[in-house]
């Protein structure tokens, strides 16, 4: 049965899954060997190449919901952006870069990029005006995020595609917050997608990994660069991934769901002073959201009222999380000028928004009126503290 003609349930389900010849198990054996046999194979297989029989099959679950060709899983999220743009950019190249990122992106791009000849412009906002005063004639890449990490502005996704095409730059997108259950760039004209698969893919806190899909083109060009570096996954963590992606579509909506239920509480809150979520109609961008993405994601940032500090309201909390990541199946926050961002200056973070009052929220599967009821008592609780 062909890919395109099955549910997202079936692929995540599905597609991807090595058949157990020997003992007919219902899910995926791991195969660790590190050595394969190499005489009269038509593939020889080595971990650092990416084509163990997990990295193999797991990378075609990844390709057929991104409605890629091809796609190649990697040890982080950054090993994953470095390798695809160590793959197009060499030293004398340009790539023009949204300005609003996730902030290990941005301290990558400032702190490497400078070292290997690679030139770089952030736009000043992120309209495709923006974008189109930024290309030079050097520029070979165009990178954006949508929704961004952590304000959630929402970028006009064909209209940066087409506007590269024209000018004959290679287009890339991170997709970690929006997943490919919310939103697939390739078919908005993108060329190449990634992930930090620590988040929705993998979905419960426990794996670290990272993705791109692309054409078959795109993706070749992207190996003969990674098997040279070596940011390569355990088949383990794979075979942990791959039994993740099963219920990535299950969860990913059952969060959407409560994150477009907690942005309109919260909105209305009289102690909360702004929410971003691209679900919201007061969102900016929230037609051109409704435009290009199947949903609006569970991820979302707000901002407290001047008085309520923000950190003790996240120790108040009691079912929610103070964690580091996101996108787990559990709900949680943190403070984007203490963590995500952290590595930029005071500046920098203030030309992008990112007050030290802004709060991400990681809306998980619990129970909406229990996620509700948590961060009411603890705006509550830090009043009080205030009070006193």
């Amino acid at each position: 049965m062909s890919k395109k003609k099955l549910g997202t349930n079936t692929i995540c389900t599905h597609v991807g899954e090595i058949k157990d010849k020997q003992f007919k198990g219902a899910i995926s054996p791991i195969y660790l060997s590190t050595s394969y046999e190499f005489d009269n194979v038509d593939i020889k297989r080595y971990p650092r190449y990416f084509n163990t029989p997990n990295q193999e099959y797991l990378s075609k679950k990844i390709a057929a919901l991104e409605h890629a060709e091809a796609a190649m899983i990697f040890g982080s999220g950054m090993a994953a952006i470095s390798h695809m743009f160590f793959a197009f950019l060499k030293q004398g190249d340009h790539i023009v870069v949204q300005n609003a990122l996730y902030g290990g992106t941005t301290n990558f791009i400032r702190e490497e990029f400078p070292k290997h000849g690679i030139e770089f412009t952030f736009t000043d906002g992120y309209a495709v005006e923006d974008f189109e005063a930024a290309i030079q004639d050097n520029t070979k890449l165009i990178h954006l995020e949508t929704p961004s990490n952590p304000l959630l502005t929402v970028t006009d996704v064909r209209g940066i595609a087409k506007l590269a095409k024209k000018r004959g730059i290679t287009t890339t997108i991170d997709n970690t917050f929006a997943s490919p259950i919310n939103q697939n760039p390739i078919d908005l004209g993108i060329d190449i997608v990634m992930h930090s698969a620590t988040k929705y893919l993998g979905g419960h806190s426990d794996i670290l990994a990272g993705a791109v899909a692309s054409n078959q083109e795109h993706m070749d060009r992207i190996w003969n660069v990674s098997k040279n570096l070596g940011g390569s996954l355990s088949d383990f963590t794979v075979w942990m991934l791959e039994r993740s992606m099963k219920t990535l579509a299950l969860r990913v909506k059952a969060q959407t769901k409560n994150a477009k239920k907690l942005a309109k509480f919260l909105d209305e809150h009289d102690d909360v002073a702004k929410v971003y979520y691209p679900g919201l109609k007061s969102h900016p961008e929230h037609k051109l959201a409704r435009s290009q993405m199947h949903d609006f994601g569970a991820m979302l940032s707000f901002e407290l009222n001047e008085g309520i500090d923000a950190m003790a309201f996240q120790k108040q909390l009691q079912l929610i999380k103070s964690s580091m990541s996101l996108a787990g199946v559990e709900s949680t926050m943190l403070l984007p000028s203490e963590t995500s961002h952290a590595l930029l200056t005071l500046e920098q973070r203030a030309d992008l928004g990112i007050s030290d009052q802004l709060i991400r929220f990681s809306v998980g599967i619990e129970t909406f009126k229990d996620l509700k009821n948590d961060i009411k008592q603890a705006i509550a609780k830090t009043k009080v503290e205030v009070l006193a």
